[in-house]
């Protein structure tokens, strides 16, 4: 069974920075052909933050977030990493890592984690 686990979220102040890991089990992390980073804020939708992808490396950036954030993948840890500097209040968001085994669709999903920027 696949499974991909978020880290490193918490309760941060304005300016400060975080970084997420996201793990992924039950298959080999290097298969998948998109990564990326959702956030979900309390009564809004799910929106995207960052995906990058396996053969060539390209990513991309939500305007909210360009300058700020950034993605990036081990394959050999089998790990997925954002970076997130000056943080924001309106960051905060329960953050989500996904995976997509085409660069159409994103397949797998975690369970999410929680950041927290205070002002």
């Amino acid at each position: 069974q696949v499974q991909l686990v978020e880290s490193g979220g918490g309760l941060v102040q304005a300016g400060g920075s975080l970084r997420l890991s996201c793990a992924a089990s039950g298959r080999t992390f290097s298969i998948y052909a998109i990564m990326g980073w959702f956030r979900q804020a309390p009564g809004k939708e799910r929106q995207f933050v960052t995906g990058i992808r396996r053969s060539t490396g390209t990513t991309t950036y939500a305007d909210s977030v360009k300058g700020r954030f950034t993605i990036s993948r081990d394959n050999a840890k089998n790990t997925m990493y954002l970076q997130m500097n000056s943080l924001k209040p309106e960051d905060t968001a329960v953050y989500y890592c996904a995976a997509g085994l085409t660069n159409y669709k994103y397949d797998d999903w975690g369970q999410g984690t929680q950041v927290t920027v205070s002002s």
